[in-house]
């Protein structure tokens, strides 16, 4: 039996949580085209033949502006100590650029303290062609030695099986630490939350996504029904009227969308009210971070 942890490390918007969410055969991430979107570390088991491995999808390694960000940044490097395995995450589509080379910079510095395997993952091979990639694989293994290199797409779910063949190959041996009914360490209410907060990021543009966040208010669980009050705080006033959208269009809709998508993870009937509430400059305060989970 083979047992450990696999942090899935890289810049922003590579495709860690799709991939995560893929591994797992849940969605216990959200996703969206917004750089920074994963904002702390979700724990996710996966039960395959012969292991149990534990993943630690993480936010984007990126220059932070706001006190939110540095955590963020400091989640994802208190992560490298963690794991048995780590996951450098690229972006299939483009060359090597300064976000990859400042997360491989990072790596080193981890493994400088401790050595581990590490496996190069080249995602979003579904959008390249096949004259692209082996140049592109090319260009990275000029920049370290990897242990393994698996091109995969997350999306498509191509060839993650053999990523995860060639992960099982690296851990060591161990008994199952989890449940075999154990998915995340994620609560309801914290998956609720980030369930909102993915269809406002689906929804606004520009600065409205960086400054959205969602605050669970009440969450009532009974066997037919969960009843859920949420806020969405927001950082100006102009931004609370983005997010609501014209005679609250908008806001409805993403209800709706979450509701949904609450309804399928819980396998119950969600009840969902959400306003928003602006609270200036929240990024920057301790306190707020801290009650968001931050």
């Amino acid at each position: 039996m083979k047992f450990g942890s696999v942090a899935i490390i890289g810049r922003s918007n590579v495709g860690k949580s799709t991939l995560l969410n893929r591994v797992l055969r849940e969605k216990i991430a959200i996703v969206s085209d917004k750089p920074q979107t994963t904002r702390t570390r979700i724990l996710g088991v996966a039960h395959v033949e012969g292991a149990q491995i534990v993943f630690l999808d993480t936010p984007g390694l990126h220059e932070p502006r706001h006190l939110l960000n540095r955590r963020m940044v400091r989640t994802t490097l208190e992560t490298f100590d963690d794991a048995d395995v780590l996951y450098m995450v690229v972006d299939a589509t483009t060359e090597p650029g300064p976000g990859d080379l400042a997360a491989i910079g990072h790596m080193r510095e981890a493994l400088a303290k401790h050595a581990r395997p590490v496996v190069l993952v080249i995602n979003k091979v579904d959008l390249v062609n096949k004259t692209r990639l082996l140049p592109r694989m090319d260009q990275y293994a000029r920049l370290f030695p990897w242990t393994e290199v698996v091109p995969i797409s997350a999306e498509t779910g191509d060839n993650v099986d053999r990523l995860l063949s060639v992960t099982v190959g690296l851990l060591p041996e161990g008994e199952a630490a989890y449940g075999e009914d154990m998915v995340t360490d994620q609560s309801m209410r914290t998956l609720a939350a980030e369930l909102i907060r993915e269809k406002v990021l689906r929804q606004t543009y520009e600065e409205v996504p960086y400054s959205v966040a969602v605050e669970i208010e009440a969450f009532e669980e009974s066997k037919k029904l969960i009843k859920i009050t949420a806020a969405v705080l927001v950082e100006k006033e102009s931004q609370k009227g983005i997010v609501i959208g014209k005679q609250g269009e908008r806001l409805k809709q993403v209800g709706t969308e979450a509701r949904q998508d609450m309804e399928r993870l819980f396998g119950a009937k969600v009840f969902l009210q959400l306003w928003v509430k602006v609270r200036d400059a929240w990024r920057e305060d301790e306190q707020v971070l801290m009650e968001l989970g931050y």
